[in-house]
């Protein structure tokens, strides 16, 4: 017997994968908040090796936007900020699930890496923080979340040293390296792994470098992590 629904299933998100015609299917997405002691400091906060705090984005098509190599996004500007900031970040994506999985066996659980941005309404964030509030209406809005091409985790062995940078309109505003992080990506699979049972399809942003800033509408922003595909977007 066919399944019925009452309306047409809401679009799963995908990304593509590097040298493959195959898709990358999206769960969920979860993000490391303050993982690079500059951006802590620059964040107001101590960048001491407290435990990792984390946060979601949805996982939907909603959020999650595919980011073709060589080509150039246009995105809706998102309502109701006067503050709009652009986040540079690596992409943890797992490709096998668990639990309470050692800081060992993290790799393991990997299947590969991308270049992403953590959009964020940083007013609405600041409301929200100063309230004791959740932060959802500055991280988990429309299109917050553009994503480039999976590349499978063999292929870039250099990963943990790779520089990553983002520029707006040309001029690079930030700059730094994946081994700046305060908790490695590991680290943060591991300790994630004690909240949350990690499935295949879920995405982990690692956190930001110092740097991050307004971003103005019709502004070009080019995130870069060595050896991944570069991602440009511009929200209009």
């Amino acid at each position: 017997m066919s399944t019925s629904y009452v309306f047409a299933p809401h679009q799963a998100a995908a990304l593509p994968v590097a040298g493959s015609a195959a898709l990358f299917p999206v769960r969920r997405v979860y993000c490391v908040g303050r993982n690079y002691a500059g951006h802590a400091r620059e964040m107001g906060s101590d960048p001491n090796r407290e435990p990792p705090f984390f946060f979601c984005k949805p996982g939907d098509a909603d959020a999650v936007v595919a980011v073709p190599a060589g080509a150039t996004v246009e995105l809706p500007f998102p309502p109701r900020t006067e503050d709009f900031h652009h986040e540079c970040e690596l992409v943890v994506a797992i490709g096998k699930g668990g639990a309470n999985i050692p800081a060992a066996d993290a790799p393991s659980h990997i299947f590969g890496y991308a270049v992403g941005l953590d959009m964020t309404r940083r007013d609405l964030q600041g409301q929200m923080k100063a309230a004791g509030r959740p932060w959802e209406i500055g991280k988990a809005f429309d299109f917050s979340a553009p994503v480039g091409s999976v590349h499978p985790a063999a292929s870039v062995p250099g990963i943990g040293n790779a520089a990553i940078a983002l520029q707006v309109d040309g001029a690079v505003k930030q700059s730094g390296h994946v081994a700046d992080m305060i908790w490695s990506i590991a680290e943060t699979i591991a300790n994630l792994s004690t909240l949350f049972t990690l499935q295949p399809g879920d995405l982990i942003f690692t956190g930001t470098p110092e740097g991050v800033g307004a971003v103005q509408r019709g502004q070009l922003l080019t995130a870069h992590v060595d050896g991944l595909t570069d991602i440009a977007v511009r929200y209009v």
